[in-house]
């Protein structure tokens, strides 16, 4: 588990290296991933069936996802890697707010108290009344980490649509997959600097990012899940910013201002607030088993 956090830790710091627009990112990430992925499901082949349905909607999960991606490598380019990671962790307060408006799952009181905590967070990141605020355009840099949020929430709930969380993870990572391709492709219109051209040593950071976040990463993550208890992995879950945070620092210098990183503190906390808490209220009564490692933890590896 440890070592796929820390894997998807490096995908922001993937993205700046490879220093192309946010949906060439987007689309070569998947689309290298494509073929690891596509031999995978030939040698882990599972005998679950799955039904076109559920083919579809985590086809249709991927291409949410692809408006997920793009709003994120957007907002790398704006407020860094670190602060990004750190916004886009909100998702799983909006995922908690979208469960209960449509699924009426209702939140434990840990998490409504926590919600206000993670926005006032994202108020002092964006640097509203700060001077000193780091970052190219830190409130549009917030506002696309935020719109991060809100895409990967809708991604969430397709797969569980799907039926596929946390069951066949390679056949759903792989329809996913595809779909987020595909949805890079419809976005490339809008992104002037969208390049089918392979160049060194951009394409070789995005190859690294496929192998490593977009397959080895999740794959890790989603194995480990049923194996450990929920708060353990809603836990190491929330340490990838922070492990972000640090690569981000050590290798780009990223420093934030004293509001920053007053933000940064209370996301970081309300989140883990948040998860903690959904991992308690789903922990499963003596003698019932799991429904799968989604009913733990709604918190993948997104990035």
């Amino acid at each position: 588990m440890i070592t796929g956090v820390a894997i998807i830790s490096f995908s922001a710091i993937f993205v700046r290296l490879a220093d192309v627009s946010p949906v060439t990112a987007a689309f070569f990430r998947t689309a290298y991933a494509l073929p690891i992925l596509f031999a995978l499901r030939a040698v882990m082949r599972t005998s679950q069936v799955r039904t076109r349905k559920q083919r579809l909607l985590a086809f249709g999960a991927g291409i949410a996802f692809a408006g997920d991606l793009v709003a994120w490598h957007i907002a790398i380019e704006l407020i860094g890697a670190g602060l990004s990671t750190v916004v886009g962790s909100i998702h799983v307060v909006t995922t908690m707010i979208a469960g209960w408006i449509l699924l009426s799952q209702k939140p434990t009181r840990l998490a409504v108290l926590a919600t206000p905590v993670v926005l006032i967070g994202v108020v002092l990141i964006a640097g509203v009344g700060s001077a000193d605020a780091q970052g190219k355009d830190p409130i549009l840099g917030v506002a696309f980490g935020a719109l991060t949020a809100v895409l990967y929430t809708t991604f969430i709930l397709l797969l569980r649509q799907a039926g596929t969380m946390g069951a066949a993870p390679v056949e759903s990572l792989f329809d996913a997959t595809a779909g987020a391709a595909v949805g890079a492709l419809l976005l490339a219109p809008l992104d002037s600097g969208f390049s089918l051209v392979p160049t060194w040593p951009a394409h070789g950071w995005l190859f690294l990012l496929a192998l490593g976040a977009q397959v080895t990463g999740w794959l890790l993550i989603n194995y480990t899940l049923p194996h450990i208890e929920a708060w353990e992995a809603s836990l190491l879950l929330v340490l990838q910013p922070g492990g972000t945070i640090l690569w981000a620092y050590l290798l780009f210098g990223e420093v934030f201002s004293v509001s920053q990183w007053l933000g940064l503190v209370l996301v970081i906390a309300g989140v883990t607030a948040v998860t903690l808490a959904r991992a308690r209220s789903n922990r499963p009564a003596p003698g019932v088993q799991s429904a799968g490692p989604a009913a733990a933890v709604d918190v993948s590896a997104e990035t």
